[in-house]
């Protein structure tokens, strides 16, 4: 009963003062766990605001868990790992929604593809809070990818925390 009464007080503290997007030298770091067909992995982005609703970053990617293909072979790492830059247009304060949430559509330019996510931040406080992604390809370097080609070239989902570094 203790644990549950203070989980509930930090979580009512936090919605008191906790503020998403900020604008122009805001700082964005999140980690979180990547699903997606055929294996599942660590995600960390980071992104910076140059405006008061643009942010650049950056994004890696490592698939940890990964399906076997027909043959029992495994990916090594260079089939595992993905690095992509990345460009959101954060809206949250032009749709006025509270502003302990920011949700942003974005481009990014990777290792294997050019493509296109949307996500939503949700901070408890100002420096911790929850963020979820969906991320797609829109032009695929190797249209035609087979095997561990296609592993970090697909539909992924992310969900993990979000740390305010400013």
């Amino acid at each position: 009963m203790k644990k549950t009464f203070t989980l509930l007080f930090l979580i009512t503290a936090g919605f008191i003062n906790a503020q998403a997007f900020i604008g122009k030298g805001d700082i964005k770091f999140d980690i979180a766990a990547n699903i997606q067909n055929g294996g599942s992995g660590i995600r960390i982005s980071n992104d910076y605001g140059l405006g008061e609703n643009i942010s650049m970053g950056i994004l890696t990617s490592y698939l940890l868990t990964v399906s076997e293909d027909e043959l029992g072979n495994k990916p090594d790492f260079g089939d595992r790992i993905d690095l992509k830059a990345r460009f959101n247009a954060n809206l949250g304060n032009v749709f006025d929604f509270n502003e302990k949430l920011d949700i942003y559509p974005g481009l990014d330019l990777g290792l294997r593809n050019f493509g296109a996510h949307f996500g939503l931040r949700y901070f408890f406080t100002e420096g911790f809070g929850l963020v979820s992604e969906i991320g797609f390809p829109i032009a695929k370097y190797k249209p035609e990818a087979t095997g561990f080609d296609r592993l970090n070239n697909q539909f992924t989902f992310n969900i993990g925390a979000s740390f305010n570094l400013q």
